[in-house]
Protein backbone atom coordinates (compact mmCIF):
# COMPACT_ATOMS: atom_id res chain seq x y z
CA UNK A 1 0.00 0.00 0.00
CA UNK A 2 1.31 3.43 -0.94
CA UNK A 3 1.49 6.07 1.76
CA UNK A 4 -0.57 9.25 1.32
CA UNK A 5 2.66 11.27 1.06
CA UNK A 6 3.98 9.13 -1.79
CA UNK A 7 0.61 9.32 -3.56
CA UNK A 8 0.66 13.11 -3.28
CA UNK A 9 4.20 13.33 -4.65
CA UNK A 10 3.42 11.00 -7.57
CA UNK A 11 0.23 12.91 -8.40
CA UNK A 12 2.14 16.17 -8.39
CA UNK A 13 4.98 14.97 -10.62
CA UNK A 14 2.78 13.21 -13.17
CA UNK A 15 -0.34 15.39 -13.39
CA UNK A 16 1.04 18.09 -15.67
CA UNK A 17 2.89 15.75 -17.98
CA UNK A 18 0.53 12.82 -18.43
CA UNK A 19 3.26 10.28 -17.69
CA UNK A 20 3.24 7.42 -15.25
CA UNK A 21 6.13 6.84 -12.90
CA UNK A 22 6.32 4.56 -9.88
CA UNK A 23 7.73 5.69 -6.56
CA UNK A 24 10.82 3.53 -7.11
CA UNK A 25 11.32 4.85 -10.65
CA UNK A 26 11.13 8.42 -9.36
CA UNK A 27 13.51 7.63 -6.50
CA UNK A 28 16.00 6.21 -9.00
CA UNK A 29 15.69 9.27 -11.26
CA UNK A 30 16.29 11.64 -8.35
CA UNK A 31 19.74 10.11 -7.91
CA UNK A 32 20.69 9.86 -11.58
CA UNK A 33 22.39 12.85 -13.25
CA UNK A 34 21.14 11.49 -16.59
CA UNK A 35 17.68 12.67 -15.50
CA UNK A 36 18.90 16.25 -15.65
CA UNK A 37 20.73 15.71 -18.94
CA UNK A 38 17.46 14.43 -20.45
CA UNK A 39 15.48 17.10 -18.58
CA UNK A 40 13.14 14.38 -17.33
CA UNK A 41 9.79 16.08 -16.65
CA UNK A 42 8.66 14.14 -13.55
CA UNK A 43 12.08 14.57 -11.94
CA UNK A 44 12.10 18.29 -12.66
CA UNK A 45 8.55 18.53 -11.30
CA UNK A 46 9.71 16.86 -8.09
CA UNK A 47 12.43 19.45 -7.57
CA UNK A 48 10.33 22.42 -8.69
CA UNK A 49 6.71 21.67 -7.73
CA UNK A 50 6.88 19.43 -4.64
CA UNK A 51 7.30 21.34 -1.38
CA UNK A 52 10.71 21.05 0.29
CA UNK A 53 9.13 19.27 3.25
CA UNK A 54 7.53 16.62 1.05
CA UNK A 55 10.78 16.28 -0.89
CA UNK A 56 12.61 15.51 2.35
CA UNK A 57 9.96 12.98 3.44
CA UNK A 58 10.00 11.21 0.06
CA UNK A 59 13.81 11.11 -0.04
CA UNK A 60 13.95 9.62 3.44
CA UNK A 61 11.13 7.12 2.96
CA UNK A 62 12.44 5.90 -0.38
CA UNK A 63 16.06 5.65 0.76
CA UNK A 64 17.31 8.17 -1.79
CA UNK A 65 20.82 9.49 -1.25
CA UNK A 66 20.30 13.13 -0.31
CA UNK A 67 23.79 13.99 -1.59
CA UNK A 68 23.00 12.47 -4.98
CA UNK A 69 19.61 14.23 -5.10
CA UNK A 70 21.31 17.57 -4.36
CA UNK A 71 23.64 16.98 -7.32
CA UNK A 72 20.71 16.24 -9.64
CA UNK A 73 18.69 19.20 -8.30
CA UNK A 74 21.69 21.46 -8.89
CA UNK A 75 21.99 20.28 -12.50
CA UNK A 76 18.28 20.97 -13.04
CA UNK A 77 18.63 24.36 -11.37
CA UNK A 78 21.49 25.31 -13.69
CA UNK A 79 19.53 24.14 -16.75
CA UNK A 80 16.36 25.96 -15.69
CA UNK A 81 18.16 29.17 -14.85
CA UNK A 82 16.74 29.55 -11.36
CA UNK A 83 17.42 28.11 -7.95
CA UNK A 84 15.52 25.05 -6.85
CA UNK A 85 15.07 24.47 -3.10
CA UNK A 86 17.18 21.30 -2.92
CA UNK A 87 19.94 22.60 -5.19
CA UNK A 88 23.32 23.23 -3.61
CA UNK A 89 23.90 26.85 -2.76
CA UNK A 90 26.99 27.89 -4.70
Amino acid sequence: MTSPMISLVLTTVTASYGVEVSAQELADKLQDPASAAAFDAPTFAFFSEVSPGLQAEFIEEMGVSKAAAVVVATLFSEAAGYELPLAART
